[in-house]
């Protein structure tokens, strides 16, 4: 029972169908240039639920939507149910350094940002503060975006491809990046693959 009450969560979440119809609501970007599966887009500012998880693509994933499922499914302070946007955002943050006794360093595991789009009209001093300390709110500034667009499985390794494929062509056709690569899902993972619109983002100039 409880299998079932998480996959109706998961479906009214993403507001997809088994067949990738989606129906969530998106930010209203501007195309400036369409390169065929590469875009210059134009995004406006926007407002974000984010959360930072410490693990694997796979385990970060998963811990990363579900808190911040739970936060636009009541888990804040004025109890308020957001409807969901997409796409889902993620990215991986530079490594954090361990200190090890007495000189050596050494990695410690992956970190990774996972966003939720805020639906529009919300601020910084409107949208519900999260019941959860590990979720916060950021304002993001409009900004030109760099969009590779791929169907097909959305894996950390194809994530890795496609940010390389995205930034060999911006560096070919003379454009500055700004940020690092980050991944934009708009999917659940039981879509099938040939119907999934999978997204890589990198900030230029």
């Amino acid at each position: 029972m409880q299998k079932l009450i998480t996959v109706i969560t998961t479906l009214f979440l993403t507001g997809c169908s088994l067949f990738g119809i989606r129906s969530a609501d998106q930010p209203n970007y501007q195309v400036l240039n369409d390169y065929g599966h590469i875009q210059i887009r134009h995004y406006p500012a926007l407002l974000i639920a984010q959360t930072e998880i410490i693990g694997d693509y796979k385990n970060s994933s998963n811990k990363g939507f579900k808190r911040l499922a739970g936060y636009i499914f009541g888990n804040n302070q004025k109890q308020q149910k957001l409807s969901m946007t997409a796409p889902v955002i993620q990215e991986q943050q530079a490594e954090k350094i361990a200190m090890t006794a007495p000189v050596l360093q050494q990695k410690s595991d992956e970190i990774w940002l996972m966003a939720f789009v805020l639906p529009q009209g919300y601020t910084l001093t409107t949208a519900p503060v999260p019941g959860d300390g590990k979720v916060s709110i950021k304002a993001i500034p409009e900004k030109k975006v760099a969009v590779i667009r791929y169907s097909g499985e959305l894996s950390g390794q194809d994530i890795k491809l496609k940010s390389d494929e995205l930034t060999t062509w911006l560096t070919n056709h003379d454009y500055k990046i700004i940020s690092p690569s980050r991944s934009a899902a708009y999917d659940p993972p039981w879509t099938l693959p040939f119907l999934r619109h999978n997204e890589v983002h990198i900030d230029i100039e």
